[in-house]
């Protein structure tokens, strides 16, 4: 299978096509899946957005055509997505209450097990526009793994060390992206890098693989390397392939890289995610390559 990107590591790959064609191609098994599906909430709305007011349109790609469509789309997705997952391996799903509550019964139908459901609070959401709402300032992620019987990999006390000693809950106050995440270009529904950061060290060792099968800009895959994991991400969109390539080649750069590293938030002091990697071992998966 041609890749539109492989980098010269061979950690970060890049697929542009439809991920129910391509996934069925991959001969290959994923230690963790981070999705950021489509949330079918472009329907001509406005927001505000840096103090201005803009659509809320994505793009066709997120257009609804009625719930018997969302629902089929989501069942596809998982059913191929599930199949490239190993044993033991977990996913994540990012999501509002315009698809999660779907995404839940689909993960249910297809023997999923679901573990939780966090609930990302962001410090710096966008104001209501109509004044008639809450603002909306959280999004949803479900954690799940890929059967109910075979354990899932949870770096319990790494999460209870960011949380001071204490048990960490399912609701995440961590900032939403920030200005210096957008140098290669932005994407309309970029995850913060704070964000998968977490989810990756939570839920995966050193050397991972890990899949993405909506990557748009690959925050995924971007958090996945300066973690030392390895990521393959499938996106339809060349414009979203090209900064997700373009990100990549920026992070080869060390001291991009290591000044990255000291952005991301949600660590008890500047310098603990730098130890954390510098000092955590291999769990020897060997040298298995996408291609």
């Amino acid at each position: 299978m041609k890749t539109y990107f492989s980098s010269k590591d061979k950690n970060f790959y890049l697929l542009k096509g439809d991920n129910t064609i391509l996934l069925p191609k991959i001969n290959h098994k994923f230690d963790m899946v981070f999705a950021d599906p489509p949330y079918f909430l472009s329907n001509d709305g406005l927001t505000i957005k840096s103090g201005k007011i803009v659509s809320v349109n994505k793009g066709k790609w997120d257009k609804s055509k009625g719930f018997e469509f969302i629902h089929a789309f989501n069942k596809k997705w998982l059913t191929l997505i599930r199949d490239k997952m190993k044993e033991d391996a977990t996913i994540w799903i990012s999501g509002t209450m315009h698809n999660i509550f779907n995404i839940g019964q689909v993960l249910t139908e297809l023997n999923f097990k679901i573990l939780n459901v966090v609930t990302w609070e962001k410090t710096n959401p966008p104001p209501n526009f109509s004044c008639r709402y809450f603002t909306h300032s959280t999004e949803q992620v479900i954690w799940a793994r890929k059967n109910t019987k075979v354990p899932h990999y949870f770096n319990y006390e790494l999460m209870k060390e960011l949380n001071g000693g204490k048990q960490m809950k399912d609701v995440w106050r961590l900032p939403a992206i920030a200005k210096w995440e957008k140098s290669c270009g932005k994407h309309p529904t970029q995850k913060p890098l704070s964000l998968l950061s977490r989810l990756i060290l939570a839920s995966t060792k050193r050397d991972a693989w890990i899949l993405d099968p909506f990557t748009g800009s690959s925050t995924t895959g971007i958090a996945a390397n300066l973690l030392n994991r390895r990521f393959l991400g499938i996106d339809l969109e060349e414009d979203y392939l090209e900064i997700s390539k373009n990100r990549k080649l920026e992070i080869e750069n060390p001291q991009i890289s290591r000044l990255y590293i000291s952005k991301i938030r949600g660590f008890q002091t500047p310098r603990q995610l730098e130890l954390f990697i510098a000092n955590e071992q291999s769990p020897e998966y060997g040298n298995d390559l996408f291609l």
